[in-house]
């Protein structure tokens, strides 16, 4: 069954009422995560877009950067973003139950955090309401302080190379190359597919290979 199949039963399920967390509990098995990532990308796009108190067509594209939705899976999608924008449960509920079911720390999450970012930067502008929920997030997630500040980095209108990298500013070139190469192998669309990812959202690696790789492009020309 294919992901975008998942996507729309879990969109049904939510029209008979039923609570989203409860849908992803279903979804806790390794061959199902990929579909539980999709749903917290969604799901925590929604209730990051409610944080920020606006919705931007930006913000509702960005999803369609960060997954392939086949045309006659977009109603599903939109449903859930829907339902998740609307649910009384917090952000954090959901952000706690994928953190268990990927175990905190997981690169995976990073992975997560990353397209949350994406999403967050759709419109253009970074307002401190999606920066203190993407902190709160990575708080939850496990993910390191310093981590998140790179992911953050990577996405500033101007970007620092270093701070891409996540090394202090002048690093040597074989510590800046050892960097470049550690986050390419990361990156690599196949590292990130066996860890979780699903196949319709490896654009989202493709992007961040191609940060990495100018800022490493630019610290080697400087």
């Amino acid at each position: 069954m294919s992901i975008w199949r998942r996507i729309a039963d879990a969109a049904q399920a939510l029209a008979r009422g039923e609570k989203l967390s409860a849908v992803l509990e279903r979804l806790s098995t390794p061959p199902q995560r990929r579909v539980a990532f999709t749903i917290a990308v969604i799901a925590l796009g929604a209730k990051m877009a409610k944080a920020d108190g606006r919705v931007t067509r930006d913000e509702v594209a960005a999803f369609r950067e960060v997954f392939t939705i086949p045309r006659a899976s977009e109603r599903s999608a939109a449903m859930l973003f829907d339902s998740a924008r609307r649910d009384v449960a917090g952000f954090e509920t959901y952000a706690a139950q994928i953190a268990r079911m990927f175990g905190p720390g997981s690169a995976t999450l990073s992975d997560l955090l990353d397209g949350l970012f994406h999403i967050a930067l759709a419109d253009g502008a970074y307002h401190e309401a999606e920066d203190a929920f993407l902190g709160r997030c990575a708080e939850i997630f496990g993910v390191p302080r310093a981590e998140f500040e790179r992911l953050r980095a990577a996405y500033a209108p101007e970007r620092d190379p270093w701070a891409v990298l996540g090394l202090p500013p002048g690093a040597d070139p074989a510590t800046a190359r050892a960097r470049w190469r550690a986050l390419v192998r990361e990156t690599h669309p196949d590292r990130m597919i066996a860890r979780g990812l699903p196949e319709e959202a490896i654009k989202l690696a493709t992007a961040r290979l191609a940060r990495i790789n100018a800022a490493y492009e630019q610290i080697m020309a400087e």
